[in-house]
């Protein structure tokens, strides 16, 4: 019996859903508020785990200094440079470069951008539902009920 193969999924990137910014409180959103994500697991209906084509221009960092509790964290550059920061320190990570933040490991990280030019990095991470979220270099946890608070629980 033959079987016919459906067309290829392909997704069209210029009409896949962008987010631009972030939901982190003031002043805490200052250094992500220009980072811009493709949300290409979106437009392809993943459903398990996002995949997003996140530039950060120069000065922009692709988050708060963080690690989750239940989601598994994967990034390759595609384009640029980016400095890794981690407990262990700094680290540059070129067009070529990836590195895995695993889940619950307490290590918390983030991309900044400290070149002169763009940065293109894919994101790979798991939707756990219901994770939590710890930025270690501030006063901030994200809450899977109550969203952003302060590590006491209070509200901003």
């Amino acid at each position: 019996m033959l079987f016919k193969v459906p067309p290829m999924p392909r997704i069209d990137i210029a009409n896949a859903p962008v987010r631009t910014g972030t939901g982190y409180p003031a002043p805490h959103d200052v250094p992500c508020r220009e980072r811009r994500r493709v949300q290409l697991g979106d437009a392809g209906g993943l459903t398990d785990f996002g995949v997003n084509l996140l530039t950060l221009k120069p000065g922009v960092w692709s988050s708060q200094r963080h690690w989750h509790l239940l989601e598994d964290e994967f990034v390759y550059v595609v384009s640029g440079e980016v400095v890794l920061v981690t407990d262990a320190g700094e680290s540059v990570l070129r067009a070529g470069d990836c590195a895995a933040f695993p889940k619950n490991d307490g290590d918390g990280h983030h991309l900044v951008n400290r070149s002169d030019g763009d940065a293109v990095v894919l994101e790979v991470g798991t939707r756990s539902g219901g994770d939590t979220a710890i930025y270690p270099d501030i006063d901030m946890m994200l809450d899977p009920q109550k969203g952003f608070v302060r590590k006491d629980g209070s509200p901003f």
